[in-house]
């Protein structure tokens, strides 16, 4: 914004410097029209007319340097504008990139939780309403984790290897039953790599 106000800027400078010039030109002109005619018979006017337009000469030059260096001001204005211009567009071909994979991912997502919600409902419907509720209230309690495997005689909610008295206790406890960790009290699943 602060490079295309700069260009806009530096366009009306131009515009006026350009002006200021042509205003020059056509008075030079018109002086020298009448030097020319032979309207001017006087030798103190012929003197002021010349001095005028030589006057008017030196003025012409110095605002033509004027133009000069607007239009060089202003070439660099539209070149940082140009440059300026491809980065936006370029960020923003990256930004709308970024947001089509986000969408997309978002989508994805948003169909996995649908499918392990489904799958969830199958599967709590087959588990014992208390279990459920047991689960459900360790859940909220440890950052949406319930339950944990119980691998190598290590619980993998809290990462910590079970006493040996907690394993043996759980080796004698019937397949049915709910045994949990003693540190962070979560649901320990037990399997054959459970190291019992």
């Amino acid at each position: 914004m602060a490079a295309q106000t700069e260009e806009s800027d530096t366009a009306r400078e131009q515009t006026k410097a350009e002006q200021d010039v042509d205003q020059v030109r056509q008075r030079a002109a018109r002086d020298q029209q009448r030097l020319d005619s032979g309207a001017v018979t006087s030798p103190k006017d012929l003197s002021n007319l010349q001095h005028e337009i030589a006057s008017l000469a030196k003025r012409q030059g110095d605002l033509e340097d004027v133009v000069l260096e607007v239009m060089e001001r202003r070439e660099s204005a539209q070149e940082r504008v140009t440059e300026l211009t491809e980065r936006v567009s370029s960020v923003q071909s990256k930004i709308d990139d970024a947001t089509g994979r986000r969408d997309a991912a978002f989508q994805e997502i948003d169909g996995e939780a649908a499918s392990v919600t489904k799958e969830r409902e199958v599967v709590a419907a087959s588990v014992p309403a208390d279990l459920l509720k047991l689960y459900d209230k360790l859940r909220g309690q440890q950052g949406g984790i319930g339950a944990a495997k119980l691998h190598a005689r290590t619980c993998q909610g809290c990462r910590q290897e079970l006493a040996i008295t907690e394993l043996n206790e759980i080796r004698s406890a019937a397949p049915d039953t709910v045994v949990r960790c003693e540190n962070c009290r979560r649901i320990l699943v037990r399997t054959a790599e459970s190291g019992l």
